[in-house]
């Protein structure tokens, strides 16, 4: 796989799949959410969550299913209000157009093991490797990024030390699943990145 300047980098046509909510404010600066819509070549869809700040939404005239280009990067942050997924995962948008390509969902990352790998199998009977992979950003915090990869992918990485570096390319997919709770299944979304490559780099 060819090496890239960048540890951390995300590319995404899709179709918008309503209108952006008020996420947070940072810094006197407000951010919002926006569900985006990407289609697999199989024809099952995932639905992106992307972060944007207000002045992107303000040079643009967004309305429900417009096909936007977005690139940007992956970003987590620990949920500490009790409800939802503890660690939340989003594309923070750095660039946002309108557009009319073909759906995508490119990602490229960089960065180390924070956890030991975990192999399982699934009911087909197909081997799958769940990692957390620590990704750098620039001013010295870092993003913790849950990926898996598949066959004989998953079994070479089940043998990678915590703090071994890793490079990946694939998707970032939403995975529906239920939640056994004291009142019921529960439906929930996870959200991850499935690796098509990934290789072990020299530390």
């Amino acid at each position: 796989m060819e090496l890239h300047p960048g540890n951390n980098i995300v590319r995404l046509v899709g179709t918008a799949a309503g209108r952006p909510t008020l996420s947070h404010e940072s810094r006197g600066e407000a951010f919002y959410r926006l569900p985006l819509i990407v289609r697999r070549l199989s024809g099952a869809e995932d639905e992106i969550p992307l972060l944007l700040r207000r002045g992107q939404l303000e040079s643009l005239e967004l309305q429900e299913a417009d096909k936007l280009c977005v690139s940007g990067e992956l970003r987590s942050f620990n949920n500490r209000s009790g409800e939802g997924a503890r660690l939340v995962i989003t594309a923070f948008v750095r660039a946002l157009q309108f557009c009319e390509e073909e759906d995508e969902n490119s990602v490229l990352l960089r960065g180390a093991l924070c956890r030991p790998p975990t192999l399982r199998r699934t009911p087909m009977g197909r081997d799958i490797c769940d990692l957390m992979l620590a990704v750098n950003r620039p001013y010295g915090r870092s993003d913790y990024l849950p990926c898996i990869c598949w066959g004989p992918l998953a079994r070479e990485a089940s043998s990678w030390e915590v703090g071994a570096k890793a490079q990946l390319s694939g998707r970032f997919q939403s995975r529906p699943y239920i939640k056994m709770t004291a009142d019921g299944p529960l439906e929930k979304v996870a959200y991850e990145v499935s690796a098509a490559e990934i290789e072990r780099l020299e530390s």
